[in-house]
């Protein structure tokens, strides 16, 4: 069976422009499409000789033959049209947009790869956060290669430009009236090759070290904290630019505080006759000086007394949040026959007004009970 003219397949004319021939194709190619129509043999029929027709006629070379020889250019493994897998097709173009990054990280118009962003974890006390400070770490990573000076190629040689994608380390494809640019496979998208690569490092054209680094640690951060150092990174592949360091702060707990942004919390016990008569502590601030706290008579367990300005610092600013002082009232132990008797004539001694509230919670709690008493 003779084939039909390509031409009159697309439905335009010889003289068409490579916008008409897509437009047509284009425009038929979704009316027949086989997952428009699922088990329609004709329109899949039709969608193989639309894809042919438009494979010849979208190549200038193509076209060129078959406007001079026609179907007999491409005939006796010519290289014609065909119908290329669909799946193959579309993992071209999956593979031109993301391949680059499925091989680990973009890459620079000369191939050269970017180095990958490292993390490392640093703890530090709650004193550093508050004061800040300059801390050293010791961090593995990839470095440029001493030996080749990160080229990968072996002193005294060169790499040379690739034959297959001619330095651009991308080659181009026609898939239906699609372009499909992908990652050069010669040279993995390096653009270059290298014959004698360098003994060091394998033509990788970095190492691995350990490397002594100082971060700077700022007044007021919290946990969580993250810092960033340019091109402290791990090294980028044959020249490529190196990626960041990244440090994320966790901050310990502290014995005597607890941090709630900008304030700090201390829990000091004081004696049940300080409470009850009043008087002085001294309690301890972050900067490690003590500070008076004056306790009133008659002062409960949770009260909190504000020292301003001796919390934390905040970052990037000269303010310093406040420290709240919370008392606990401590019963105590192991009393002698002498205290025990004191404590039991001033028991005798004690009314409603010695111990306020607990007159009246109990007081609430006989209303309550009567009520219920009352009702049943």
């Amino acid at each position: 069976m003779s084939k039909r003219d390509y031409y009159e397949i697309l439905g335009v004319s010889k003289t068409a422009s490579d916008a008409e021939l897509k437009s047509a194709f284009r425009k038929l190619a979704m009316q027949c499409h086989p997952d428009r129509h699922p088990g329609d043999t004709a329109a899949e029929a039709k969608f193989k000789e639309l894809n042919e027709a438009y494979q010849v006629l979208s190549d200038g070379q193509k076209r060129g033959a078959y406007d001079r020889y026609g179907h007999q250019a491409f005939e006796n493994g010519g290289g014609g049209g065909g119908n290329p897998d669909f799946s193959d097709f579309m993992s071209d173009i999956f593979d031109s947009f993301f391949g680059d990054a499925r091989r680990g990280g973009p890459r620079s118009a000369n191939g050269r790869e970017r180095g990958a962003d490292l993390r490392y974890n640093l703890e530090i006390g709650l004193e550093d956060a508050f004061a800040g400070k300059n801390a050293s770490i010791r961090v593995p990573t990839s470095i440029a290669c001493e030996v080749c000076s990160g080229t990968g190629a072996k002193p005294g040689s060169k790499s040379r430009q690739c034959p297959t994608c001619g330095g651009h380390g991308k080659v181009r494809a026609n898939q239906g009236f699609f372009s499909v640019e992908r990652t050069c496979p010669t040279c993995a998208g390096r653009g270059e090759i290298i014959d004698d690569p360098c003994k060091n490092c394998q033509g990788a054209g970095r190492v691995t070290r350990d490397r002594t680094l100082s971060v700077n640690i700022p007044a007021g951060v919290e946990d969580g904290t993250r810092i960033r150092l340019a091109g402290e990174g791990e090294a980028g592949l044959r020249g490529g630019p190196a990626g960041d360091l990244y440090i994320f702060l966790s901050i310990q707990p502290h014995a005597i505080f607890q941090r709630d942004g900008a304030d700090l919390f201390c829990r000091v016990p004081i004696g049940l006759v300080q409470a009850a008569l009043g008087g002085e502590i001294e309690v301890p601030t972050l900067t490690g000086e003590q500070a008076r706290v004056k306790i009133p008579e008659g002062t409960q367990t949770g009260k909190q007394f504000r020292l301003k300005g001796k919390g934390m610092s905040v970052l990037r600013s000269r303010e310093i949040g406040d420290l709240y002082i919370q008392v606990v009232v401590e019963t105590p132990q192991k009393l002698t026959a002498r205290q025990r008797e004191l404590l039991q004539e001033f028991e005798r001694e004690s009314s409603g007004a010695t111990h306020p509230e607990a007159a009246g919670f109990f007081g609430r709690v006989k209303d309550f009970l009567g009520g219920i008493g009352g009702t049943a």
